[in-house]
């Protein structure tokens, strides 16, 4: 769990600082003060602090944000200490209800339906390992009183977040965010494992920086998902990347040059005949309201954008840098072409 905590803070992810430091503090509260009285605070405190961590916007373990976590969580350590010093009653039904008091499953059930709201529908490494922990930790609770057993999923609760933290820092690093698609280190990686029969094709959005300042990067970032789209349903055992910038690779394993480029003529036609609708500025953001009004006011506009592609394969004793630059030049043979076309 400390090793969770520290990767927590390092990644600067503020939810799975939270959940991690309560956890954490949770488990040295329960054996510092082996009292019903912590044992019944504790089971309500840690899920409430997940619950709100889940239902606050994500801003970071490191920041000005943390701060108040930190007045919590020092409040929540004082009230705990007091609780452990002091005599209370526990008799009543809905404090002794096993496995956890009445409001601790309450607090539990809300925080774990908030962990699965932030994790549908992408079902990200992180919010899917939250959810996990939050899971493990209940567990553990309810069996409190047997040692083996609340160890073991104490420790489950923390190599999920563990795996977790690495999993997402690891598709940071070699997933593009805006695309979906393996960026420019995943490939790299790939290409070490190649034999010596594949295809790279470097692909480029046509005028994409004019495109850019004409309608606006939020239509930029559209034509960027269209494009990866479309190369990601490349056929052949076709893997697309995202290279850098208005730049995609698609890597076309144990295939020769001429199928990659017949597969590579069909995609670059289906983005030039795809028709992007953007919205005219008067038209309401609300779906239902826009129904209404359809037909009403301006027309949205109908935009196409198009790629230039050069493919290459491996030559004589060619190695994977070597056909990536000679697909660059094939590409390169495109744009000077007049674009929108497949070179080899």
């Amino acid at each position: 769990m400390l090793a969770a905590l520290v990767l927590a803070w390092w990644f600067n992810r503020g939810r799975a600082f939270v959940v991690a430091l309560s956890i954490l503090g949770g488990v040295l509260a329960w054996h510092l003060a082996h009292t019903q009285a912590v044992y019944t605070l504790l089971v309500v405190l840690v899920p409430l602090n997940i619950l709100l961590s889940m239902l606050r916007p994500e801003r970071g373990a490191r920041y000005r944000a943390s701060y108040a976590w930190f007045l919590l969580l020092a409040a929540e350590a004082v009230l705990l200490y007091v609780t452990s010093k002091v005599s209370l009653d526990l008799s009543h039904w809905a404090l002794r209800s096993p496995p956890i008091a009445l409001v601790g499953r309450v607090a539990f059930a809300a925080a774990f339906a908030a962990a699965v709201w932030r994790a549908w529908p992408d079902y990200k490494p992180l919010p899917v390992g939250l959810a996990g922990a939050l899971l493990a930790f209940f567990i553990a609770e309810a069996w409190g009183t047997t040692p083996g057993t609340y160890a073991a999923f104490m420790t489950a609760a923390g190599l999920i977040l563990v795996a977790s933290l690495l999993q997402e820092s690891h598709q940071l690093a070699f997933r593009d965010p805006l695309t979906g698609l393996p960026g420019r280190r995943a490939l790299e990686e790939r290409l070490r494992a190649l034999g010596g029969h594949y295809a790279i094709a470097m692909v480029d959005v046509d005028h994409f920086k004019k495109f850019n300042d004409t309608h606006g990067h939020d239509i930029g970032d559209q034509v960027l998902k269209l494009v990866g789209g479309r190369l990601s349903q490349a056929a052949k055992g076709g893997v697309a990347y995202r290279y850098g910038g208005e730049e995609f690779s698609v890597l076309f394993p144990g295939a020769s040059v001429d199928d990659a480029a017949r597969e590579l003529e069909d995609i670059r036609n289906a983005i030039e005949i795809y028709r992007m609708a953007v919205r005219s500025s008067d038209r309401p953001k609300q779906a239902d309201e826009g129904a209404k009004r359809r037909g009403e006011g301006a027309p949205d506009k109908q935009l196409s954008v198009t790629v230039s592609i050069g493919v290459a394969g491996p030559g004589q004793g060619a190695t994977p840098q070597h056909v990536i630059k000679a697909a660059d030049e094939a590409l390169y043979r495109a744009k000077q072409s007049g674009r929108n076309r497949v070179s080899r």
